[in-house]
Parts: C-alpha cells; structure tokens; sequence
C-alpha cells in the first residue's frame, strides 16, 4: 500500500451506454484508494470538457483513476485529454485504447499476431433489411461498444434479424459467426496473466444484465477446461494485451468449443482495456483468486498510471 497522501481523481459515470455501470466501479475503485491510504477526489465526467478540465485543476491530481466505461472513456479520448493536461492516468495509453475498442482494428491486430479469431463482415445498419449477411447462427455486435452493448445472436430459424434492424442504433455493424461452447475469460495484470474464469449464464450469452446484474452469470474459477486449453487461453490473453499495446490491466474475452473434442478450439473474441470494477466484476475476482485483494489491485493501478506522451 502506498505510504504517501498521493492524490488520486476517479474518473466515473462518462455519457457512454455503460454510464451507471462506471458510476458503481468508480464509486468502488474511490472506496478501495481511500482504504489505500490516498486522498481521493471522485469526479462525475459529463459531457462539459470545461467543467471537466476545471474539476481535474481543482483536484491537483498526482494520478487519475479511469473507471470510465465505453466510448468517450475507454476509446482513447480521455486519455487524449489526460495526455494533454500532463496527468498520469491508469490502464491503457491512446493507441492501445482506441485499438481495443474498434474492434475490426483489434481483429486485424490480432490475426497479424497469430491469435485465433474468426472471420467477420462489416455492415451498415440499411444492410440489415437485405437479410442474413451471414449463415445462421451468427451474431450482429457494434463495431466500438462494450460490455456487449447492442449484441444480437441470431440463432437457427431465428426471427432477431428483424429485430435488430428496426432497433438498430449503434453505428457500424460488425457480422460474425456464432462460436458454441463455453465463454471464458482472462485478466493481464501488467505482464502477468491471472486466472481462466468460465461465465456460466441462464440468458444464452454474457450479455450486458449478465455482466452487470446480480445473479446473471455463474464465475467459475478457476474454469474446470481440460489443462492445455486453460494453459493456452492464459497464452491467448497475454499475447493480445501485449499485441495492442496495453498496460495496467486488461480482460479478455474467449469463446471455447469443446463441443466435440477436447481440448477443443479457442476464440479470441475481444479485449476489454478498462474492466468493470463493479462487485460482479470479473478482474478483481480473478485478482483475489491470486492472493491480490481489491484496495491492493486499485493501488497498483495507480502506481503504474503514467502518460505515454
């Protein structure tokens, strides 16, 4: 723990999909800091930057804490800004931010790396009307949101298309096919990776009240896989941090297909450069499964925030 009054501004809530959900793991993060021994100011992001810039100049920070979620905090525009001010700041730089949440960018990133991931076709929501871009199953995601805002799987026989073209309001649309199996996921802490934890879920896939709502998902940890697929899903996730860039902590998420063999085939779905910090939030259960309690994992991520700049 840090023996200093280090100042730290939280940065929480934003005006992404995923505000309330920021709002709780900045709430959170600013709880833990304080049990860290530093001086914590909490400061609610809106869409005023000057309000912003004035509250951050208020605050004096020596760091900022980012638990903002989604486009506009996690993207690399507040960090952008941060650069700019000179503040220190957690998590990702802007480039590895800005790779991770385009998630075609991430893809191409990568499939350059070696990394499994599956082929996908991007759309225009207008595209949704001419019917199935791919074969059935498949799933229809934003192109750059997260917490699987906006994800529709279409399954056989599935009327979703439909649905997902009259209600379709996320921007760019990206088409890929449905891996079955089993959702895994794995947090990097700075060059380490933590732990495999299986998402099981009565919904049919992790979605966003999976994620976020009590008693949406089943974590599993660690996921009971056969011991190379454990071993390689660990291999996955610390090579794609280290494929964009990333630094602090990032989460990826990875569909396994043990459906008809074993070990089975893993799929590299997405990396998540700022992971909830909610108290269903997957990187501080992996983090405690590792010996690592929640004020100490905040604590060092705010003595690793610095500025790429």
């Amino acid at each position: 723990m840090s023996g200093t009054r280090k100042r730290v501004a939280v940065l929480k809530g934003g005006f992404s999909n995923e505000r309330e959900v920021s709002l709780v793991s900045g709430a959170q993060a600013a709880i833990a800091l304080r049990q860290a021994g530093y001086a914590v100011s909490e400061i609610d992001v809106t869409r005023d930057l000057a309000a912003l810039v004035a509250a951050l100049a208020a605050a004096k920070p020596d760091a900022a804490f980012n638990a903002l979620h989604g486009r506009w905090g996690e993207d690399g525009c507040m960090q952008g800004i941060l650069e700019h001010l000179a503040i220190p700041y957690t998590h990702s730089g802007v480039l590895a931010s800005a790779l991770a949440m385009d998630k075609p960018a991430a893809k191409a990133v990568f499939a350059a790396a070696g990394l499994p991931v599956v082929a996908h076709k991007l759309l225009d929501a207008r595209d949704l009307g001419a019917g199935d871009p791919l074969p059935q199953p498949y799933v229809l995601k934003p192109a750059n949101e997260g917490s699987s805002v906006g994800v529709f799987i279409v399954g056989e026989g599935s009327n979703r298309l439909a649905e997902a073209a009259a209600t379709w309001r996320y921007g760019r649309i990206m088409a890929e096919p449905f891996v079955p199996g089993r959702e895994l996921t794995v947090a990097v802490m700075g060059g380490r990776a933590l732990a495999v934890t299986e998402i099981e879920t009565h919904r049919g896939f992790y979605d966003y009240d999976a994620k976020y709502v009590a008693g949406g998902s089943n974590h599993v940890i660690p996921a009971r896989i056969h011991p190379d697929a454990y071993a390689e899903a660990m291999r996955i996730a610390l090579a794609a941090h280290q494929a964009l860039g990333c630094r602090g902590v990032s989460r990826a998420d990875l569909r396994y297909d043990d459906t008809k063999c074993e070990p089975g085939r893993l799929v590299l779905l997405e990396v998540n450069t700022q992971p909830g910090m909610t108290p269903t939030s997957l990187v501080p259960e992996q983090a405690a499964h590792c010996g690592i309690d929640f004020a100490s994992l905040c604590a060092w991520l705010v003595e690793e925030a610095r500025c790429d700049g």
